[in-house]
């Protein structure tokens, strides 16, 4: 795994996922979120409870396949796993991962928003929709909902804002404090935070809820949260 050292040096952009970014995507993800493979385990343990023999689960914004690898390497059940990014680079490198790991899985290289999303028991979703302009974000959630099979779970993973602006504050401390203690420096937090400014537009907790609630969810819960990094599990009813 190469070490992320995309923000080491001055930006001249905001972020992207280009090919500098996928080639550290997986260290950058596992020192800059908190529980990162925690979360997969409980995901794909969640999956693995709920869903029946032959089902359809798609992971919008997979990278580098993390979560699709981990459900297929934990399961026996025949799933039809799908992956969706628009990031080249991206797929190229979860295309290798997926040829060692001798895995079926689809890969897709398509825009998100323009995706079929019919059929589907799952739909997950792993720190990709605050990449989404909030315009567009509940229209995207509505699709999710109609496309879910019944009984289907959407899972998801954000970051939240707080209410509070003392605690959203001590809470950004704390994750800088958590970023520093994984080896990163103090120029590297600021040149990340500017790069993503204006890109990554986190909602808060109750937002996102009411997002799931009129998109047609009824069943919404928090499977886990750590400062403001958090998981999401909504149902659809059958």
């Amino acid at each position: 795994m190469k070490k992320d050292n995309v923000f080491t040096q001055p930006i001249s952009k905001q972020f992207e996922f280009d090919e500098n970014v996928a080639v550290v995507f997986d260290d950058m993800l596992e020192r800059s979120i908190p529980f990162y493979k925690e979360v997969i385990d409980l995901t794909c343990k969640i999956i693995l409870i709920h869903v029946k023999e032959d089902a359809r689960i798609i992971d919008l914004g997979c990278s580098t396949a993390n979560t699709l690898l981990s459900l297929y390497a934990k399961s026996t059940k025949k799933y039809t796993l799908v992956g969706v990014d628009n990031a080249t680079a991206m797929l190229h490198l979860a295309q290798q991962k997926i040829k060692a790991y001798g895995a079926t899985i689809e890969l897709k290289n398509e825009d998100m928003l323009q995706t079929s999303l019919e059929g589907f028991d799952v739909v997950i979703a792993n720190y990709m929709l605050q990449f989404i302009r909030p315009l567009e974000r509940s229209t995207f959630v509505e699709k999710i909902y109609q496309g879910l099979n019944k009984n289907g779970l959407f899972i998801f993973s954000e970051k939240v804002v707080f209410a509070d602006k003392e605690l959203n504050k001590q809470m950004i401390d704390l994750y800088y404090d958590f970023k520093r203690s994984h080896g990163y420096s103090d120029f590297e937090i600021a040149q990340k935070r500017e790069a993503l400014e204006n890109v990554l537009i986190p909602y808060s907790e109750d937002e996102n809820k009411k997002m799931l609630k009129n998109a047609g969810f009824e069943n919404i819960e928090l499977l886990f949260k750590w400062g403001n990094f958090a998981t999401f599990i909504a149902k659809k009813r059958g």
